[in-house]
């Protein structure tokens, strides 16, 4: 890949000292990630900001008009206090500088400028101290035209994303220092698609988004930068694809007569016309050379996993054997558990259902990895310690990945690697993906979707418990709670911690208000009068897999009634006799994980209850997460509901790897249109040219800004 300019080291454009400073504050280090670091908004010279609105503690970049500057002497300590009065015609914001007399000859009544700082508050009084500002130029303005002077004043002025030590127009002037210096750029998006779309070139694009003569220019940028975003991503997750598919995989189809078949015939039920469906297309990519890459998601309890366990049985029946990837012991542990029962004990002295996790015994590891290497366990689960190199495989013909969430893609790759000759790849979650993310993050994988739930599933009532409105509905909740012990069912009681965080207040008091944690609640229920007779245990993820292993296995035994728990239940624990799930505090848990928890009721015949209890306030955003989740079943509207409600930067993750591949303008929420056409035309130039051979200027982009890295970071997000 030839040098671009964009790969050029900021250190080189504006100095050493200035790009460690850009570094630090703001992540940036090429000349590229300094030019996609676009403004967040738009001022003018003429406008003031709505000063009453600025939020206390956060750092603020506003406009506003110098009504007063005067000093006078400090009491306390020598030396003089200017204080200065801005104003937006509305409200005062108060300005203050130590032992700076010269602050008086420039800030002047009656002059406008941007003014940066955090906003603390004084007596009462909103203030910034010693804030960075740049003061407007109207030297001049008096030998302007006025149509000069009205497109001076109404001309957008950018406003970057800053910090403490970098501001706004700092940036906006390294900006300008790259862009007066920046040679020809190419441009990734091919000619005809650009013209087709009505788009400004890339180099047009960065010039018009960061120094704009009118909101139109901003607009175009926007525009074209936006699309240039879609079509990058998505070219690259298509040539991911393509690339894999170019591997070679061993077949795997079922004989007659031979082990799916006889599972098939020894289930006690008919699959539902959703398994069948995804059945058959899983079916169809493990007999292909090429190897799978699928993602599979459905509902709660939708039965994923026993259509993943077919594809287990089908890659058997070749000799090959399946490795399942789960994400926590306890839900290891319930796995392993799950396919002896359902396999049977004649399939499984077969396959031979082994576990391999961090936390077993030397002794048990060493057994069970040694028949994983021999080719002895047909079937392996286990955590994490899958990836270790001293595990191996004798043929691995198929990769499952549990709550593909929980892992990132070079942990799958790690366990993909493994394989003598590629093994197929079976991705599953629980958490319903709304179609443009699917296509934004899982771009690469074939998706296939369980929407309908087995026949016999009890629908499970949800309810809010508002505390902020109602708390005397707290004592309720545990009365539902004993009402269903006393029936003879059990009940989940979730927290968001685990201990109490003990802080000070101001006055030196004990603060107990915190995150309800599993250690009060325990101590709370088992000395509640109502629930005397209950057994009341707690799992967490402190404790020891032996530890977790004996209580989950307790609970689905019936051998404990209430279990208070972390969120280490959330996903795959399956135990029928559970009927009703407490959420305590469910503000602090996301959409996703509190639909994941209810999913953990409902599971056998008797009716499942979903308690939602919350101290946020009504019309706040944590409130509207949780009703929203009560309102309704269908995990597919709630993933709708829930990337809507959530921040952009939440969608794919907060954390960056390498800066460069997070979305800088594209909106996942709103832009699902612009993906999906972006995604067809990718398509097209990739199946007449695989290689990019005409296309050197995407392939260059592809190899740039979604590097080895960056693609990591999309799958794990």
């Amino acid at each position: 890949m030839p040098d671009s300019p964009l790969d050029a080291r900021l250190s080189g454009m504006l100095g050493g000292r200035t790009a460690a400073a850009f570094t630090k504050a703001l992540g940036l280090e090429t000349v590229g990630d300094l030019l996609s670091h676009y403004p967040r908004r738009y001022a003018r010279r003429g406008e003031l900001t709505d000063l009453g609105e600025l939020p206390f503690d956060e750092n603020v970049t506003i406009v506003a008009e110098v009504l007063e500057a005067r000093e006078r002497p400090m009491r306390a300590r020598r030396g003089s206090l200017v204080e200065v009065r801005i104003s937006d015609g509305v409200g005062i914001l108060n300005l203050t500088f130590f032992s700076q007399s010269w602050r008086l000859k420039e800030l002047r009544p009656g002059v406008r400028g941007i003014f940066a700082g955090k906003v603390t508050e004084y007596r009462g009084t909103r203030q910034l101290t010693h804030p960075d500002y740049e003061l407007f130029d109207a030297d001049g303005e008096a030998t302007r035209s006025e149509e000069s002077l009205k497109a001076w004043a109404e001309q957008p002025i950018p406003i970057y994303p800053a910090t403490s030590t970098v501001a706004s127009w700092q940036v906006h002037k390294a900006i300008e220092v790259v862009l007066d210096t920046l040679p020809a750029l190419a441009d990734p998006v091919p000619d005809f698609v650009r013209v087709s779309r009505k788009l400004v070139t890339f180099a047009r694009a960065l010039e018009l988004i960061h120094r704009p003569q009118k909101d139109s220019d901003w607009g175009a940028a926007r525009k074209a930068l936006r699309f240039q975003e879609a079509f990058v991503l998505q070219a690259a997750l298509l040539q991911q694809r393509a690339l894999l598919r170019m591997e070679k995989a061993t077949p795997r189809h079922p004989t007659p007569g031979g082990l799916l078949e006889r599972f098939d015939a020894s289930m006690p039920f008919t699959l539902t016309s959703d398994q069948s469906k995804v059945g058959a297309e899983i079916a169809s990519d493990l007999a292909s050379e090429a190897p799978m890459n699928r993602l599979l998601q459905g509902e709660v309890g939708s039965g994923k996993t026993l259509v993943a366990l077919r594809a287990m049985l089908a890659t058997a029946e070749s000799g090959g054997q399946s490795a399942l990837l789960a994400p926590t012991e306890v839900l290891a542990g319930q796995h392993i558990r799950s396919i002896v029962k359902t396999l049977g004990p004649d399939l499984a002295s077969t396959l031979h259902p082994t576990l391999i996790t961090g936390q077993m015994p030397v002794a048990d590891r060493r057994k069970a990895m040694l028949a994983a290497v021999t080719g002895q366990a047909g079937i392996v689960v286990g955590t994490h310690a899958l990836m270790s190199e001293n595990v191996g495989f004798f043929d691995l013909g198929l990769v499952v990945v549990d709550e593909q969430h929980r892992f990132g893609v070079e942990q799958r790759e790690a366990l993909r690697r493994k394989g003598a000759v590629p093994p197929h790849v079976l991705v599953l979650t629980a958490t319903p993906i709304p179609r443009t993310v699917a296509m934004t993050v899982f771009g690469d994988l074939d998706v296939s979707t369980i929407a309908e739930l087995p026949s016999g599933r009890v629908p499970i009532l949800s309810h809010v418990v508002p505390l902020a409105e109602k708390p005397g509905w707290a004592g309720r909740v545990w009365q539902r709670v004993a009402e269903e012990v006393a029936l003879d069912r059990q009940a989940f009681v979730v927290c968001p911690a685990i201990d109490s965080a003990v802080s000070e207040t101001d006055d030196g008091e004990p603060d107990l208000e915190g995150p309800a944690n599993v250690t009060d609640v325990l101590a709370r229920l088992q000395a509640d009068p109502l629930l005397e007779s209950a057994r009341v245990a707690s799992l967490h993820g402190r404790m020891s897999s032996d530890q977790k292993d004996a209580i989950m296995r307790a609970f689905a035994a019936g051998e404990i009634d209430v279990l208070v728990a972390t969120t280490v239940i959330e996903v795959g624990v399956d135990v029928p006799n559970a009927s009703v799930m407490v959420v305590l505090d469910a503000d602090r848990f996301g959409v996703s994980q509190l639909h994941q928890l209810r999913g953990r009721v409902g599971r056998g015949s008797v009716p499942g209850l979903c308690l939602m209890v919350t101290h946020a306030e009504v019309e706040t955003l944590a409130r509207e997460r949780v009703e929203a989740v009560a309102s309704t079943l269908d995990g597919f509207e709630l993933a709708q509901k829930d990337l809507e409600l959530r921040k952009e930067g939440d969608v794919l993750g907060s954390t960056q790897s390498g800066g460069r591949s997070s979305l800088r303008l594209l909106r996942v929420a709103q832009d699902g249109e612009l993906i999906t056409e972006a995604r067809t035309l990718a398509a097209a130039i990739l199946e007449g040219d695989p290689a990019l051979e005409s296309h050197q200027q995407l392939r260059d982009a592809l190899a740039r800004r979604l590097d080895e890295t960056s693609r990591d970071f999309l799958a794990k997000n």
